[in-house]
Protein backbone atom coordinates (compact mmCIF):
# COMPACT_ATOMS: atom_id res chain seq x y z
CA UNK A 1 0.00 0.00 0.00
CA UNK A 2 1.53 3.06 -0.95
CA UNK A 3 0.91 6.25 1.05
CA UNK A 4 2.20 10.11 0.58
CA UNK A 5 3.62 12.64 3.55
CA UNK A 6 5.76 15.19 3.67
CA UNK A 7 9.11 14.62 3.62
CA UNK A 8 11.26 13.67 6.91
CA UNK A 9 15.23 13.37 7.29
CA UNK A 10 15.20 10.03 7.78
CA UNK A 11 14.57 7.41 4.81
CA UNK A 12 14.56 3.65 5.22
CA UNK A 13 14.01 0.58 2.66
CA UNK A 14 13.01 -2.69 2.08
CA UNK A 15 14.95 -4.24 -1.06
CA UNK A 16 13.77 -7.99 -1.87
CA UNK A 17 14.48 -10.04 -4.90
CA UNK A 18 11.53 -11.65 -6.52
CA UNK A 19 12.96 -15.29 -6.25
CA UNK A 20 10.01 -16.57 -4.16
CA UNK A 21 7.63 -15.36 -1.56
CA UNK A 22 8.46 -13.67 1.90
CA UNK A 23 9.38 -15.97 4.56
CA UNK A 24 9.61 -15.55 8.57
CA UNK A 25 13.22 -14.42 7.92
CA UNK A 26 12.46 -11.98 5.22
CA UNK A 27 10.04 -10.99 7.19
CA UNK A 28 11.90 -10.09 10.01
CA UNK A 29 13.99 -8.12 8.07
CA UNK A 30 11.27 -5.95 7.01
CA UNK A 31 9.86 -5.43 10.20
CA UNK A 32 13.34 -4.02 11.66
CA UNK A 33 13.64 -1.45 9.00
CA UNK A 34 9.68 -0.69 8.80
CA UNK A 35 9.79 0.14 13.00
CA UNK A 36 12.97 2.01 12.75
CA UNK A 37 11.05 4.38 10.31
CA UNK A 38 8.24 4.29 13.06
CA UNK A 39 10.10 4.98 15.70
CA UNK A 40 12.02 7.95 13.82
CA UNK A 41 8.80 9.00 12.31
CA UNK A 42 10.47 8.90 8.78
CA UNK A 43 10.18 7.39 5.67
CA UNK A 44 10.00 3.75 4.28
CA UNK A 45 10.64 2.73 1.17
CA UNK A 46 10.12 0.13 -1.42
CA UNK A 47 12.72 -1.34 -3.92
CA UNK A 48 12.33 -4.90 -5.61
CA UNK A 49 16.06 -6.06 -6.94
CA UNK A 50 15.11 -7.71 -9.73
CA UNK A 51 18.39 -8.04 -11.46
CA UNK A 52 19.00 -11.40 -11.85
CA UNK A 53 16.19 -12.75 -14.40
CA UNK A 54 17.46 -16.19 -14.66
CA UNK A 55 16.71 -16.55 -10.46
CA UNK A 56 13.71 -14.78 -10.49
CA UNK A 57 10.66 -17.07 -9.93
CA UNK A 58 7.91 -15.73 -12.58
CA UNK A 59 5.08 -13.60 -10.30
CA UNK A 60 7.14 -13.22 -7.43
CA UNK A 61 7.20 -9.42 -7.36
CA UNK A 62 3.67 -8.64 -7.20
CA UNK A 63 3.15 -11.89 -4.57
CA UNK A 64 5.42 -10.10 -2.22
CA UNK A 65 3.76 -6.83 -2.40
CA UNK A 66 0.52 -8.49 -1.60
CA UNK A 67 1.96 -10.00 0.99
CA UNK A 68 3.64 -6.74 2.61
CA UNK A 69 -0.18 -5.35 2.11
CA UNK A 70 -1.37 -8.17 3.97
CA UNK A 71 0.94 -7.56 6.97
CA UNK A 72 -0.22 -3.86 6.91
CA UNK A 73 2.98 -2.57 5.83
CA UNK A 74 2.63 1.05 4.11
CA UNK A 75 5.64 2.47 1.85
CA UNK A 76 6.20 6.23 0.52
CA UNK A 77 6.21 6.76 -3.43
CA UNK A 78 6.14 4.29 -5.76
CA UNK A 79 8.17 0.90 -5.84
CA UNK A 80 11.56 0.96 -7.63
CA UNK A 81 12.36 -1.35 -9.42
CA UNK A 82 15.98 -2.40 -10.40
CA UNK A 83 15.08 -3.60 -13.81
CA UNK A 84 13.86 -0.22 -14.95
CA UNK A 85 17.33 1.74 -13.89
CA UNK A 86 19.98 0.17 -15.85
CA UNK A 87 21.17 3.29 -17.73
CA UNK A 88 21.81 4.74 -14.15
CA UNK A 89 24.12 1.66 -13.14
CA UNK A 90 25.82 2.52 -17.20
CA UNK A 91 26.73 5.79 -16.12
CA UNK A 92 27.59 4.87 -12.86
CA UNK A 93 30.17 2.44 -14.38
CA UNK A 94 31.39 4.72 -16.79
CA UNK A 95 32.03 7.26 -14.42
CA UNK A 96 34.14 4.33 -12.28
CA UNK A 97 36.28 3.99 -15.49
CA UNK A 98 37.27 7.09 -16.18
CA UNK A 99 38.00 7.08 -13.13
CA UNK A 100 40.55 3.89 -13.14
CA UNK A 101 38.96 2.12 -10.91
CA UNK A 102 37.42 -0.77 -12.81
CA UNK A 103 39.52 -3.54 -14.80
CA UNK A 104 38.05 -5.92 -17.08
CA UNK A 105 38.34 -9.55 -15.66
CA UNK A 106 37.90 -13.36 -17.70
CA UNK A 107 38.11 -15.33 -14.77
CA UNK A 108 34.94 -17.90 -14.65
CA UNK A 109 33.67 -19.00 -10.86
CA UNK A 110 34.95 -22.14 -11.60
CA UNK A 111 38.28 -21.17 -12.60
CA UNK A 112 38.27 -18.64 -9.26
CA UNK A 113 37.15 -21.67 -7.26
CA UNK A 114 40.70 -23.61 -8.06
CA UNK A 115 42.43 -20.86 -6.87
CA UNK A 116 40.67 -18.50 -4.32
CA UNK A 117 40.86 -18.26 -1.29
CA UNK A 118 38.17 -18.37 1.26
CA UNK A 119 37.38 -15.58 3.73
CA UNK A 120 33.79 -14.74 5.88
CA UNK A 121 32.49 -13.49 2.82
CA UNK A 122 32.94 -16.07 0.26
CA UNK A 123 35.87 -16.56 -2.30
CA UNK A 124 38.85 -13.81 -2.16
CA UNK A 125 39.86 -12.69 -5.69
CA UNK A 126 43.50 -13.31 -6.08
CA UNK A 127 44.41 -10.64 -8.43
CA UNK A 128 44.10 -13.19 -11.23
CA UNK A 129 43.75 -10.29 -14.39
CA UNK A 130 44.07 -6.90 -12.37
CA UNK A 131 47.61 -6.01 -14.18
CA UNK A 132 46.52 -7.72 -17.84
CA UNK A 133 45.15 -4.31 -19.37
CA UNK A 134 42.59 -6.42 -21.12
CA UNK A 135 40.18 -5.01 -23.28
CA UNK A 136 36.44 -5.00 -22.01
CA UNK A 137 34.49 -6.85 -23.82
CA UNK A 138 31.40 -9.01 -24.24
CA UNK A 139 31.54 -12.15 -21.85
CA UNK A 140 34.08 -10.76 -19.34
CA UNK A 141 33.43 -9.00 -16.17
CA UNK A 142 34.69 -5.82 -14.57
CA UNK A 143 35.91 -5.72 -11.06
CA UNK A 144 37.19 -2.64 -8.65
CA UNK A 145 40.56 -2.36 -7.86
CA UNK A 146 40.01 -2.10 -4.04
CA UNK A 147 42.74 -0.02 -2.50
CA UNK A 148 44.78 -1.92 0.17
CA UNK A 149 43.90 0.27 2.94
CA UNK A 150 41.43 -0.57 5.83
CA UNK A 151 37.70 0.34 6.17
CA UNK A 152 35.62 1.02 9.02
CA UNK A 153 32.27 1.84 9.56
CA UNK A 154 29.84 1.93 12.47
CA UNK A 155 27.05 -1.05 12.61
CA UNK A 156 24.67 0.25 15.08
CA UNK A 157 24.40 -3.09 16.83
CA UNK A 158 27.85 -4.06 16.70
CA UNK A 159 29.63 -0.75 16.87
CA UNK A 160 32.88 -0.42 15.33
CA UNK A 161 33.37 -3.14 12.07
CA UNK A 162 36.97 -2.72 10.18
CA UNK A 163 37.71 -4.63 7.07
CA UNK A 164 40.36 -4.66 4.57
CA UNK A 165 38.79 -5.34 1.25
CA UNK A 166 41.87 -6.67 -0.22
CA UNK A 167 41.82 -9.49 2.63
CA UNK A 168 37.85 -9.94 2.70
CA UNK A 169 36.87 -9.90 -0.84
CA UNK A 170 39.42 -8.50 -2.73
CA UNK A 171 38.85 -6.59 -6.31
CA UNK A 172 34.96 -7.45 -6.38
CA UNK A 173 32.81 -7.42 -9.46
CA UNK A 174 30.43 -4.92 -10.05
CA UNK A 175 29.62 -6.38 -13.78
CA UNK A 176 29.01 -10.00 -14.27
CA UNK A 177 30.59 -11.74 -17.15
CA UNK A 178 26.62 -12.19 -18.80
CA UNK A 179 26.82 -8.17 -18.86
CA UNK A 180 24.60 -7.75 -15.93
CA UNK A 181 24.73 -5.04 -13.13
CA UNK A 182 26.16 -6.69 -10.03
CA UNK A 183 24.56 -6.47 -6.61
CA UNK A 184 26.82 -4.47 -4.83
CA UNK A 185 26.93 -1.66 -7.69
CA UNK A 186 23.30 -1.37 -7.84
CA UNK A 187 22.31 -1.32 -4.39
CA UNK A 188 24.89 1.94 -4.34
CA UNK A 189 23.31 3.60 -7.21
CA UNK A 190 19.77 3.08 -5.90
CA UNK A 191 20.57 3.89 -2.13
CA UNK A 192 21.79 7.49 -3.27
CA UNK A 193 18.77 7.94 -5.89
CA UNK A 194 16.00 7.08 -3.35
CA UNK A 195 18.06 9.63 -0.82
CA UNK A 196 18.23 6.79 2.13
CA UNK A 197 19.49 7.87 5.16
CA UNK A 198 19.66 4.39 7.32
CA UNK A 199 20.00 1.17 5.95
CA UNK A 200 18.46 -1.59 8.28
CA UNK A 201 18.66 -5.45 7.21
CA UNK A 202 20.38 -8.70 8.34
CA UNK A 203 23.32 -9.65 9.18
CA UNK A 204 24.41 -11.77 6.15
CA UNK A 205 24.89 -8.86 4.08
CA UNK A 206 27.30 -7.31 6.49
CA UNK A 207 30.33 -8.45 4.56
CA UNK A 208 28.92 -6.27 1.26
CA UNK A 209 28.87 -3.25 3.57
CA UNK A 210 32.34 -2.43 2.87
CA UNK A 211 32.62 -3.13 -0.82
CA UNK A 212 29.51 -0.77 -1.07
CA UNK A 213 31.01 2.17 1.36
CA UNK A 214 34.26 1.73 -0.92
CA UNK A 215 31.95 2.39 -4.03
CA UNK A 216 29.94 5.10 -2.14
CA UNK A 217 33.24 6.83 -2.17
CA UNK A 218 34.78 6.46 -5.28
CA UNK A 219 31.22 7.78 -6.72
CA UNK A 220 31.17 10.91 -4.31
CA UNK A 221 28.10 9.32 -3.22
CA UNK A 222 26.69 9.78 0.76
CA UNK A 223 27.42 6.78 2.95
CA UNK A 224 24.10 5.75 4.87
CA UNK A 225 23.94 4.85 8.68
CA UNK A 226 23.69 0.37 8.85
CA UNK A 227 22.02 -1.64 11.28
CA UNK A 228 22.40 -5.08 10.79
CA UNK A 229 20.20 -7.46 12.58
CA UNK A 230 20.57 -10.72 13.62
CA UNK A 231 19.75 -14.03 11.41
CA UNK A 232 16.81 -16.75 12.08
CA UNK A 233 18.69 -20.15 11.85
CA UNK A 234 16.94 -23.29 11.10
CA UNK A 235 17.62 -26.57 12.32
CA UNK A 236 20.39 -26.91 10.12
CA UNK A 237 22.10 -24.22 11.34
CA UNK A 238 21.71 -22.19 8.03
CA UNK A 239 19.71 -19.10 7.85
CA UNK A 240 16.74 -19.03 6.56
CA UNK A 241 16.34 -18.23 2.86
CA UNK A 242 14.51 -19.12 -0.64
CA UNK A 243 17.34 -20.89 -1.48
CA UNK A 244 17.74 -23.28 1.40
CA UNK A 245 13.70 -23.89 0.97
CA UNK A 246 12.34 -21.52 3.43
CA UNK A 247 8.56 -22.47 3.97
CA UNK A 248 6.49 -18.54 2.50
CA UNK A 249 4.43 -16.37 4.59
CA UNK A 250 0.73 -17.67 4.89
CA UNK A 251 -1.15 -14.37 4.15
CA UNK A 252 -4.28 -15.41 5.88
CA UNK A 253 -2.35 -15.52 9.47
CA UNK A 254 -0.42 -12.00 9.32
CA UNK A 255 -1.35 -11.49 12.75
CA UNK A 256 0.26 -14.55 13.83
CA UNK A 257 3.23 -14.12 11.44
CA UNK A 258 4.11 -10.59 12.62
CA UNK A 259 4.12 -11.35 16.32
CA UNK A 260 6.25 -14.23 16.09
CA UNK A 261 8.41 -12.33 13.86
CA UNK A 262 8.61 -9.40 16.93
CA UNK A 263 8.94 -12.37 19.24
CA UNK A 264 12.67 -12.64 17.43
CA UNK A 265 13.09 -8.60 17.47
CA UNK A 266 11.97 -7.40 21.10
CA UNK A 267 13.03 -10.78 23.16
CA UNK A 268 12.46 -9.07 26.23
CA UNK A 269 9.17 -8.06 25.79
CA UNK A 270 5.97 -10.08 26.71
CA UNK A 271 4.49 -11.95 24.02
CA UNK A 272 2.23 -9.93 22.15
CA UNK A 273 -1.36 -9.71 23.25
CA UNK A 274 -4.16 -10.15 21.13
CA UNK A 275 -5.10 -7.32 17.99
CA UNK A 276 -8.27 -7.11 15.65
CA UNK A 277 -6.10 -5.80 12.88
CA UNK A 278 -2.75 -5.34 11.92
CA UNK A 279 -2.93 -1.18 12.02
CA UNK A 280 -3.44 -2.20 15.84
CA UNK A 281 -0.44 -4.48 15.77
CA UNK A 282 1.69 -1.71 14.28
CA UNK A 283 0.96 1.21 16.54
CA UNK A 284 1.94 -1.49 19.73
CA UNK A 285 4.99 -2.70 18.15
CA UNK A 286 6.18 0.84 17.26
CA UNK A 287 5.87 2.01 20.83
CA UNK A 288 7.59 -1.40 22.05
CA UNK A 289 10.73 -1.27 19.77
CA UNK A 290 13.99 -0.92 21.14
CA UNK A 291 16.83 -2.10 18.70
CA UNK A 292 19.31 -1.90 21.22
CA UNK A 293 18.19 -4.65 23.03
CA UNK A 294 19.42 -6.65 19.99
CA UNK A 295 23.21 -5.19 20.58
CA UNK A 296 25.58 -7.93 20.43
CA UNK A 297 23.10 -10.44 19.37
CA UNK A 298 24.30 -12.57 15.85
CA UNK A 299 21.55 -15.07 15.25
CA UNK A 300 18.13 -16.38 16.27
CA UNK A 301 16.95 -20.04 16.61
CA UNK A 302 14.26 -20.99 14.75
CA UNK A 303 12.12 -22.20 17.70
CA UNK A 304 13.60 -19.06 19.68
CA UNK A 305 10.60 -16.91 19.09
CA UNK A 306 8.49 -16.33 22.49
CA UNK A 307 4.98 -16.44 20.14
CA UNK A 308 6.58 -19.16 17.93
Amino acid sequence: MTVEIPGQSYRGRFAPSPTGPLHLGSLLAAMGSYLESLRLGGEWLLRMEDLDPPREMPGAADQILRSLEAHGFEWHGPVMYQSDRSEHYLRAISQLQAAGWLFACRCSRRELAKVASQSAGGPVYPGTCRELDLKDQPGRALRVRVPAVELSFHDQLRGRICSKLARDSGDFVVRRRDGLTAYQLAVVVDDAAQNISHVVRGADLLDSTARQIALQRALDLPTPAYMHLPLILGDDGHKLSKQNGARGLDDRHALANLARAFGYLAPDIPSAPEFSGTAEFWAWASSQWQPAALTGRLVFAASASPSA
